[in-house]
């Protein structure tokens, strides 16, 4: 295969253009064993809603992992192996007990993480249960998300608490997972992509973004200690709306309301949801996280919340949204060969480079040393959305657009070296 496809520049060239380049397999790839799988694994990573672990045990696929989640009887939860080391029955069929879970087939019954409690049928001296554990990976519960650790025990971290799961007078509630039929790359990428607003979003028939995204806006990219920004900055007069969304490593991001026009925004506004693109597989992404709302308000679930393909074909076609859009990208896993990349797609280009940066950094055997890897207060992140007010407009409008970088830039800057007060 070629490792990149030829740059067509004749009419009707399609036939030289029929082969395929190889997937970028050392960002793309995530099960055991692939760089990137065993990079993702160093984090905690939700995986289901407490809500769900219930009567039954739910059969889990992450990471390219079959895996079996469920509540004991006593309220802890276990992250099993699916498949039961005496035999291989499934444990999705397991019986939940007081304290674990046991298989159906010959009544193994096995803690939360993975000891051999009772292996009825064997001899009473037998000593298999004292020396064999089950695999199970370690948990933890926080509102009302489940999340695991799928990586080096010796290498576990503390669980992190960003900034934006206790914001004053707000309200945090986990979203639903969806499920998306491609790589969890090109999920996660688009949350970088800040052009894709001024075009998908404001198509007719298209809800949640105000007519102010119709406008483009000056866009700019910054490094930030737990990743990068973006910056979508944009003027009314002599008032100028600073909008940052977050890209927080190796899969999150945050992103500021949209609703609300600019002309209504008085206060710096702290971002809606926190998201996670978890891979199931190479070709199966889950989008998980949390909603936020002021107290006393419902969460407002803009476009691109609750996407999946269960809308009609048709409908999704004359009103495509991020789902449609993302899944479709050459077949569910992008080939970067046949890309075309351009100015605004630099962060897109920055974002990889983040991610494969940290993917070698493990391969090699060092420390990641990331703030979701350390122990210690929450972790500061930097999405929001202000209006910075007395701005007159350049003379010119190129001059004017380096103005509105250099407000947004500073703005950025100052965020991240003093923290962000909620409005």
């Amino acid at each position: 295969m070629a490792e990149r496809a030829p740059f067509l520049n004749t009419a009707y060239s399609a036939y030289h253009h029929r082969e395929r380049p190889a997937e970028d397999e050392e960002l793309t790839r995530v099960g055991p064993g692939t760089p990137c799988g065993e990079y993702l694994r160093r984090f905690w990573q939700p995986i289901v809603l407490g809500g769900e672990l219930g009567e039954l045990p739910r059969r889990l696929r992450i990471l390219g992992e079959d895996l079996v989640a469920f509540r004991d009887k006593s309220g802890a939860i276990g992250l099993l192996e699916l498949h039961c080391p005496h035999r291989g029955t499934s444990l999705e069929f397991g019986l939940i007990a007081d304290k674990g879970i046991r298989c159906c087939y010959h009544g193994w019954l096995f803690d939360t993480d993975g000891t051999i409690l009772e292996t009825p049928g064997e001899p009473a001296d037998s000593t298999l249960k004292d020396r064999l554990f089950h695999g199970a990976y370690p948990v933890h519960e926080y509102a009302g998300l489940v999340f695991a650790y799928m990586g080096p025990p010796d290498r576990t971290p503390a669980f992190p608490v960003l900034d934006t799961y206790d914001l004053p007078g707000h309200r945090l509630t986990a979203r639903s997972p969806t499920l998306w039929e491609c790589n969890w790359l090109q999920v996660k990428e688009n949350s970088m992509d800040p052009a894709h607003l001024a075009f998908l979003h404001t198509l007719p028939g298209s809800e949640g973004f105000t007519d102010d995204f119709k406008e483009l806006g000056e866009w700019d990219w910054m490094e930030t200690p737990v990743g990068m920004v973006y910056i979508d900055t944009r003027r009314q007069g002599d008032r100028v709306w600073v909008r940052v969304a977050d890209f927080i490593l190796p899969n999150i991001h945050q992103f500021p309301p949209n609703a609300d026009p600019m002309a209504q925004r008085n206060s710096i506004n702290r971002p809606q949801a926190t998201t996670w693109a978890v891979p199931l597989d190479d070709t199966h992404t889950m989008q998980i996280g949390y909603y936020r709302a002021p107290e006393g308000k419902e969460p407002r679930r803009g476009t691109g919340f609750g996407q999946d393909g269960s809308r009609p074909y048709q409908e999704r076609q004359r009103i495509p949204g991020d789902y449609d859009a993302q899944i479709s990208i050459h077949g569910g896993i992008a080939r970067h060969g046949l890309e075309h990349l351009a100015a605004t797609d630099r962060g897109i280009i920055m974002m990889r480079n983040m991610i494969r940066q940290g993917i070698r950094v493990v391969r090699n055997g060092e420390d990641l040393g990331h703030p979701m890897l350390r122990n210690g207060s929450p972790v500061p992140t930097y999405s929001h959305d202000r209006v910075v007010a007395g701005i007159a407009p350049a003379p010119t409008p190129e001059e004017d657009r380096q103005l509105l970088r250099e407000v947004a830039r500073n703005v950025v800057a100052e965020t991240v070296k003093t923290g962000l007060a909620t409005g």
